[in-house]
């Protein structure tokens, strides 16, 4: 099993609290969707022909993409690499580039999944974000998404927005439910170096949300959403039974996959490697019949690492059988003797051969994590 991503890093306008790679240029959108496809025969043996499972349109925005465009990027990744009978095909939308007709569009190419850039449904906090749509475009969005035959619809919200409290968080999850969502992405914000609000916190001009609210905030979410049939998979995020983002777990469980388009990366389970994040360059290089991009080899140590790094964030958690089979009986014994005080204070249990955090675990995991890696 293996997966496929394609980064289109065009926005037209830059959110305060992103860090991902983007443009507002979209002069070259053509060019890039040219450059992906081509990207996609240069690198088709990258994946050693595993079956593709999941495929995941993201940015950037999409969204900005025409139905065309989508075609040639889908058609070309059916070219090149070994598709599934059932993959799961996802693309990232913002609620203002929903037209009549462009969802059942592309609902017609295979795309069965779609999530869309709620954030928030309050347009004061919106603006804040630097968000380009309203609350009301956001109904207007999901409405159109269920009316033109795609059902497994994952909606983002941000929480921890310096000035929310508990109770409007709340009022965006009640919101939210109110349409018949399949999944919830939902993280809590945080200050990205080199972002404009990295700039206002520089300035002393923006106060974080303390630890105690965003600790009342994320067991809110948690218990809500519960309480709504929605299964807690990974720390950020919630699924109806049948629901579980494909694409997202096969990052969690390290399962291979190539990523196409500048900025994106891969991994196949030896190294991993990451393209240019420049569009010009990466259309340059790809024209060229080579992909501008730098490679890490992984070993042992790395990859236990990123196996808990991921793992841990699960309701899966660390199979300990697996750490046996796959890295040595040494790390499996480590982990046993580390998780002892943890189980202890009830920030984690062991289930069989699994070890889970709690939800009380889960609001310190970066502190657990960090004690579990092992030294390189």
């Amino acid at each position: 099993m293996a997966g496929v991503y394609i980064h289109i890093p065009f926005c037209r306008s830059f959110c305060s609290y992103c860090d991902f790679y983007s443009v507002t240029d979209c002069s070259e959108t053509d060019a890039l969707v040219e450059a992906l496809t081509r990207e996609a025969a240069l690198r088709s043996g990258y994946l050693y022909n595993e079956t593709v499972d999941t495929v995941y349109l993201g940015g950037g925005t999409p969204s900005l993409l025409s139905v065309a465009q989508a075609e040639r990027i889908l058609a070309a990744v059916w070219k090149n690499f070994s598709i599934g009978n059932d993959p799961e095909i996802t693309v990232e939308v913002n609620p203002d580039d929903i037209k009549p007709g462009y969802i059942s569009s592309l609902a017609s190419l295979g795309v069965n999944r779609i999530s869309v850039g709620v954030q928030s449904w309050d347009d004061d906090r919106l603006k804040y974000l630097g968000r380009r749509h309203s609350a009301r475009q956001s109904a207007e969005a999901l409405e159109r998404i269920f009316s033109e035959g795609i059902k497994n619809v994952s909606v983002d919200l941000i929480y921890g927005i310096p000035g929310m409290t508990t109770a409007d968080l709340r009022q965006d999850i009640e919101k939210t439910l109110t349409f018949p969502v399949t999944h919830i992405s939902a993280y809590h914000l945080t200050i990205e170096e080199g972002t404009p609000l990295h700039r206002l916190r520089e300035k002393g001009k923006l106060t974080e949300t303390d630890e105690e609210t965003s600790n009342s905030m994320f067991m809110l979410l948690i218990s809500l959403l519960r309480e709504r049939g929605f299964i807690h998979y990974e720390i950020s995020n919630f699924a109806l039974e049948g629901f579980i983002s494909r694409h997202n777990s096969a990052y969690w469980k390290q399962v291979p996959y190539i990523g196409l388009g500048p900025s994106a990366h891969s991994f196949d389970r030896r190294s991993r490697q990451w393209n240019i994040s420049d569009v010009r360059e990466y259309i340059r290089s790809v024209n060229e019949g080579k992909v501008s991009s730098e490679r890490e080899e992984l070993d042992r140590l790395t990859l236990f690492n990123e196996y808990i790094m991921t793992a841990l964030r699960t309701a899966w958690g660390i199979d300990l059988t697996h750490v046996e089979n796959s890295y040595d009986k040494e790390l499996h014994d480590y982990l046993v003797n580390m998780s002892g005080k943890y189980i202890r204070y009830g920030l984690m249990k062991r289930e069989r051969d699994t070890l889970v955090l709690t939800d009380q675990g889960r609001m310190i995991s970066d502190n657990i994590i960090a004690e579990l890696l092992m030294e390189l």
